[in-house]
């Protein structure tokens, strides 16, 4: 049975608020009296209630960060960035996923989860710009990732229109003239797909290259199998692409997958570009060409949105294109 305030009162010989001056670091104790609570803290294995301290103080020194899916490469490696970066700052990070469910994501954004953290670092799928606007909670919020409506709270996110064109303009450079953009998400509001795709078909006009729509692939996920069908659905048209910008790297790894199926050579056939740069991309055969946002300059952006308490902005992060073997 874990230990209560009160068997350590009894165990040390003091009283009940004298154990929990010591507790909450009082410092009104005798050295003695805190050296003999201590002692039977130790003797009892006495925990303190984490939700308790927390109500009485007002603050935790607990962030959480929300993300879609915790098993996406993505988000899993920029939560081990952002723990980190959190641990160096005396904050302690907890981690929830929504799963890109909208009834989570309002519960969450209405304050059904956050009493008892100093704030939340949230990358929403399915909120709406109104939403954000209605929001109530007073617990600072910081969005991931593009969104409409980002102007209302604080948001940190890389330039996806701007990181879209530069991958197709590799592509273009190397001579490509059927590029096909995959992860196109139109019934999504998150913002993320439409920005890429706005950033592919300004890349297209500027060399010359008219949209086609046969080569703009929506997915219902973002995960590999939906880049493994798209490539097979793209490879049967009258007129296949010859390279492929993904919109993130799981549906190139997928695609590339469905090239080596189809004994499509990867980069001579069909070229093939991803967004994220997840490390799975650094070791398939051949290395995965890749935008990479830089995660550990995201998640210190965003955690000096949620700790300085300055009127909301937009921040931009930095990114790069990194060129390997499938382009």
């Amino acid at each position: 049975m874990n230990a209560k305030l009160r068997d350590v009162a009894e165990h040390a010989g003091v009283s009940v608020r004298t154990v929990s001056n010591v507790v909450n670091g009082f410092q009104y104790v005798s050295s003695a009296t805190r050296e003999r609570v201590q002692a039977s803290i130790d003797a009892l294995g006495y925990r303190p209630n984490l939700a308790a301290r927390t109500l009485r103080r007002g603050r935790t020194g607990l962030i959480a960060l929300v993300v879609p899916e915790i098993d996406s490469p993505y988000f899993a490696e920029l939560a081990a960035r952002t723990s980190a970066l959190a641990e160096a700052r005396g904050l302690t990070l907890l981690i929830d996923q929504t799963g890109g469910d909208a009834e989570r994501e309002k519960a969450l954004l209405q304050g059904k989860r956050s009493q008892l953290v100093d704030g939340v670092l949230f990358s929403p799928w399915a909120v709406a710009p109104a939403e954000l606007a209605a929001r109530t909670d007073s617990v600072p919020l910081v969005l991931l990732g593009e969104h409409d409506g980002a102007d209302i709270v604080d948001h940190v996110a890389i330039d996806n229109v701007a990181a879209a064109r530069e991958a197709t303009e590799h592509l273009v450079r190397t001579g490509r003239r059927r590029i096909a953009a995959v992860g196109l998400q139109p019934a999504s509001l998150n913002a993320t797909a439409r920005q890429r795709l706005a950033g592919y078909r300004e890349a297209l006009a500027a060399a010359g290259l008219a949209s086609d729509p046969d080569l703009e692939v929506p997915v219902q996920r973002l995960h590999r199998a939906d880049g493994y069908r798209a490539m097979q659905a793209l490879l049967e048209l009258p007129q296949p692409p010859d390279a492929l910008f993904c919109f993130t790297d799981e549906i190139a790894l997928g695609a590339l997958r469905a090239a080596a199926d189809r004994g499509v050579a990867v980069p001579s056939d069909v070229a093939l570009v991803g967004f994220d740069d997840i490390e799975d991309g650094r070791f398939s055969v051949p290395a995965l060409t890749t935008v990479s946002p830089d995660k550990d300059r995201i998640a210190e952006l965003a955690l000096d949105r949620l700790t300085q308490g300055q009127p909301p902005a937009s921040i931009v992060a930095p990114h790069r294109l990194v060129v390997r073997e499938t382009s």
